[in-house]
């Protein structure tokens, strides 16, 4: 696929510190309970933090008990790219930033009481938050 934002993996290793390339580009993921945006409770917008792409809205946020941010659903559906993950022994669906590709965690349809019955379980590395002025 074409991204909007396209960039060498030379570009994004100078832009990103170790853990961001590590998650948003090699689709690693963070430590649970260890990301800085799990507790944010500010109304805002969540973007993609390799490229600025609003993700998320503060509204949509909910603690799921699962150790990083969950959502249960993006900002828009054309905002995020869900490709089939079958890494693991199993299979899930990835959830990567549509404007530069870069990962950002993994959607699961088990969010139980939510509007969408998702769960968009997101690493905080990889998102960047803009509170409402």
């Amino acid at each position: 696929m074409a991204y909007e934002v396209s960039k060498s993996e030379e570009q994004w290793r100078e832009e990103l510190g170790s853990e961001q390339y590590s998650v948003l580009r090699e689709a690693a993921t963070e430590r649970p309970w260890t990301g800085e945006l799990l507790d944010e409770e500010r109304a805002g917008v969540y973007t993609c933090a390799a490229c600025g792409a609003e993700l998320f809205k503060s509204g949509t946020k909910f603690d799921s008990g699962c150790g990083w941010p969950s959502f249960y659903e993006s900002v828009r559906p054309e905002a995020v790219e869900l490709i089939e993950d079958t890494s693991l022994g199993m299979v899930r669906t990835e959830v990567r930033c549509a404007r530069c590709g870069s990962h950002l965690g993994h959607v699961f349809p088990d969010g139980f009481g939510t509007p969408t019955g998702d769960r968009y379980c997101m690493n905080s590395v990889s998102l960047g938050f803009t509170p409402e002025a």
